[in-house]
């Protein structure tokens, strides 16, 4: 029990960036999403209608996601977004903080950096994606991206399968060598090449940027590839060609958002897809719908990051951090 009150007052748990660090890890992480994801699919978690809005200022988007987790008894909202200056401050572009609700009576129970938390909830959509779809023998990761979440990114991936080696693409190189860093930390060999070549030779490929253009075409993607595409989280923005879309059979954390401001809204757009060619992960996780079918099939996630995926990583935290003595507390 995360909230305690005393008559008319509550203790609040307070949990820093430094704590959520400490308390969820690649393992952690990929466990919490795994089961939202199953919740979600069986209808036992849901999340609220999105709100994302240009703020007009510091060229920031800001915004909500929030829902509620029967299942996991988690009710709250992430509150944050985008500030593309912060790298030049010293700070992260992405910034946010998670509130979690008692969902028995609606009090506050704790604050939860959410910037961390963000990253390696992301990162965890992928490697599930990958744990599921992706082909046993997958052998050559290919990374499109290089920037704060790519190593985040690399590292849950790396769990999921045997990779001999990673390629990458970026389309500022100059970032490449510092997720050529994190391969060396993991024992994998690294290159960087030609976003074509990551196609030609990967067998999984990881997505993660902020492109309003197709990076990755259809021709350049052999068959029995798992593309998990990470990046694509408002409308607008784009990844890959709509026709790899179409050519694959396709998965979501959840279809409304998908069609919406992820990466399958350009195939929907263009009536090369509809809806019910998307499959929800959750429902695979679950056993009540087919994954990859052949070995020669590719397949692609569209991680739009969902709501749910953190308030399940910040409970994980919030929990582990009070039971550790890593956690604040203030009473309200």
């Amino acid at each position: 029990m995360l909230n305690k009150v005393d008559g008319g007052a509550a203790t609040i748990l307070m949990v820093g960036e430094d704590a959520c660090q400490k308390t969820v890890g690649p393992a952690e992480a990929f466990d919490a999403v795994e089961q939202v994801f199953a919740a979600m699919a069986s209808g036992d978690a849901w999340n609220f209608p999105v709100v994302r809005e240009n703020l007009g200022h510091a060229d920031a988007v800001y915004g909500f996601k929030s829902g509620f987790d029967r299942a996991g008894l988690n009710l709250g909202v992430k509150s944050g977004g985008y500030w593309p200056g912060n790298m030049d401050k010293g700070l992260t572009n992405h910034q946010s903080t998670v509130m979690l609700f008692d969902p028995d009576t609606g009090r506050l129970s704790a604050l939860v950096g959410g910037n961390y938390l963000t990253a390696v909830r992301t990162a965890a959509s992928s490697s599930v994606s990958i744990a599921h779809l992706a082909r046993k023998d997958a052998k050559v990761l290919g990374m499109i991206g290089a920037g704060h979440q790519a190593g985040f990114q690399l590292r849950a991936a790396a769990r999921q399968r045997d990779f001999e080696r990673v390629v990458a693409w970026n389309p500022h190189p100059d970032m490449l060598p510092k997720l050529g860093a994190v391969a060396e930390e993991l024992g994998l060999p690294f290159e960087a090449v030609s976003a074509e070549d990551v196609g030609a030779q990967a067998d999984v490929i990881i997505t993660i940027t902020s492109a309003f253009e197709p990076l990755m075409m259809r021709d350049w993607v052999k068959a029995g590839t798992h593309i998990a595409c990470m990046g694509t989280d408002t409308k607008g923005k784009q990844e890959v060609d709509p026709a790899l879309v179409a050519a694959a059979r396709v998965f979501t954390d959840e279809i409304a958002q998908s069609v919406s401001i992820g990466e399958t809204q350009h195939a929907v757009g263009a009536g090369l897809i509809g809806e019910g060619d998307i499959t929800p992960i959750g429902a695979v996780i679950n056993g009540t719908a087919e994954g990859r079918q052949s070995d020669d099939q590719i397949t692609l996630f569209d991680g739009t990051g969902v709501g749910l995926q953190d308030l399940a990583v910040a409970a994980v935290a919030a929990e582990k951090a009070q039971a550790e003595g890593l956690a604040g507390e203030v009473t309200l």
